[in-house]
């Protein structure tokens, strides 16, 4: 890593102590404090959502950390940032699973459709820039997700790095917390039998569906192209293959029969 042996013997010193402070985390308050706190001088963010569970199948919880009035992980529509979050986990493990940066663009990383909107949707159309990296629990079978958003000012490369090295404390300070109430009884987002089952006995390919679930987030065609690096003309002819499969006429309809799905599930 080019990060730490940059620093002055001073610089890693104070590092070193901010960093540690992780160990002291007991409450999600502590976590708040301390990554809002002096650890913005090395990973400065705006929202940090923590993601873990099996993304494979859709299936996932989540915390928010973040400063900003009302964005909290109790008041948050999990299903609003689902397919956000299954894409930057599949683009991690696209690009070797490293840490990577990534764009928003001018509508930012949220959902546009009214019905959607919570407070963290909200505050998500106002980032335009993430950085997502990446802890794979292989005696827990499952990956916990870290994605830092901020409104101003691409990730870069050596942002990057120190994701790297202080990943794995943050995901320690997360892991001395208690799990909040909503989290004990959270059922999976997207459960395995919808997906597996009742879609692709269908016949959708697995990139269908994950198109399909950011038609039903009410993303248009040149937006999802942006958002999977794909042509919209690409995208319009995965459009046209679910229509069928389907068996629906317009986006509209198969937003409708995957809702009726996902509620009968």
């Amino acid at each position: 890593m080019a990060f730490l042996p940059s620093l002055s013997p001073e610089e890693l010193r104070h590092y070193h102590s901010v960093i540690s402070q992780a160990t002291r985390v007991k409450t999600h308050f502590d976590v708040l404090v301390w990554l809002q706190g002096e650890m913005q001088q090395y990973l400065p963010q705006d929202i940090m959502i923590a993601a873990w569970g099996d993304f494979d199948k859709g299936s996932f919880q989540h915390d928010i950390i973040s400063a900003m009035d009302g964005v909290r992980s109790k008041s948050t529509d999990l299903q609003s940032i689902t397919p956000l979050m299954l894409d930057l986990f599949r683009q991690w493990t696209e690009l070797g699973e490293q840490p990577f940066a990534v764009a928003g663009g001018d509508q930012g990383f949220a959902p546009e459709q009214a019905e959607d909107r919570c407070t963290l949707t909200g505050a998500l159309n106002t980032m335009r820039y993430a950085m997502a990296h990446c802890v794979k629990d292989e005696r827990g079978s499952y990956n916990c997700l870290y994605v830092a958003f901020r409104a101003n000012g691409y990730f870069t490369e050596s942002e990057q790095e120190i994701m790297t090295v202080a990943l794995p404390y943050i995901d320690m300070a997360l892991r001395q917390v208690k799990l909040l109430p909503h989290q004990n009884s959270a059922p999976p987002v997207i459960s395995a039998p919808l997906i597996y089952d009742l879609l692709q006995n269908r016949g959708l390919s697995s990139r269908e569906i994950e198109i399909l679930q950011w038609v039903a987030r009410g993303k248009t065609n040149p937006e999802i192209g942006k958002i999977l690096k794909r042509s919209e003309f690409t995208v319009k002819n995965h459009m046209q293959r679910i229509f069928k499969k389907m068996d629906v006429s317009n986006r509209a309809q198969a937003v409708g029969l995957f809702k009726t799905l996902v509620s009968n599930d």
